[in-house]
């Protein structure tokens, strides 16, 4: 799950319909995590939205975005989503809030996981967290603003104990499969960041709420870069997330 060899990402979040979510984990750690790697793609996470409880948020990586069509096109017109396809969207209101994402640099992909994958039938899942950030402006985010986030915010985010796990932006590529639409015309830069336990995510959370650096000086700078305030998933992964 190399930010280098996945240089295109997805994600997907996913609202369904009440009470469906864990109905839908269950057949997507069961049925689609080794079939869509198959069919040539990566299944980086899976996660339960915290926050909103009929939410399901995945990401998955491509090679490239003609990689991305063939692997599409390979799983979506198989058996596997063939035969289950009628139970998954019976659980869901709205796939389309999906962004298409490129790493901010070569290297600032997802790593290797620190652990490979728990097997098919693993049901417990970690105690881990992961928080997405996404950043939103009326224009491309640019080598400027990637150095100010290196220079600002990098440093204060590791201090506060959530390091930037990978950091992406808007691939502003034309959608290669259709059939599946990804959100346009918006631009975005998105980091992630792990965290042990729900304990050291919502300390971190608190911490940057107090007064210091980035109360003071951090947000209110990268707020006059942005059209809005910064956007937060907080992610629980599910019993087989590569991602955890």
């Amino acid at each position: 799950m190399h930010g280098v060899r996945y240089p295109v990402v997805e994600l997907r979040q996913y609202t369904l319909r009440p009470g469906q979510r864990d109905v839908l984990i269950d057949l997507f750690d069961r049925e689609f995590v080794e079939t869509q790697e198959t069919a040539g793609m990566a299944i980086v996470g899976q996660f339960r939205d915290l926050d909103k409880p009929d939410r399901f948020v995945w990401i998955r990586g491509f090679a490239s975005m003609p990689s991305r069509a063939q692997a599409l096109a390979s799983f979506y017109g198989g058996p596997v989503w063939k035969a289950h396809r009628a139970q998954a969207n019976a659980t869901m209101i709205d796939t389309g809030n999906v962004l298409l994402l490129r790493p901010v640099t070569a290297g600032s992909g997802f790593p290797p996981p620190a652990a490979g994958r728990p097997p098919a039938g693993h049901t417990a899942p970690p105690p881990s967290r992961v928080l997405a950030t996404i950043c939103y402006r009326d224009h491309p985010f640019d080598e400027a603003f990637a150095g100010f986030f290196d220079r600002h915010l990098r440093p204060v985010l590791a201090r506060a104990g959530a390091a930037p796990l990978a950091c992406f932006q808007t691939e502003h590529a034309e959608n290669t499969f259709p059939a599946l639409p990804v959100r346009t015309g918006e631009n975005v830069f998105v980091w992630f960041a792990q965290f042990p336990s729900q304990a050291h995510l919502s300390d971190h959370v608190a911490g940057l709420e107090h007064p210091g650096r980035w109360q003071d000086q951090v947000l209110p700078a990268l707020l006059e870069s942005l059209t809005s305030a910064p956007h937060q998933l907080r992610l629980a992964p599910t019993a087989r997330s590569l991602l955890r």
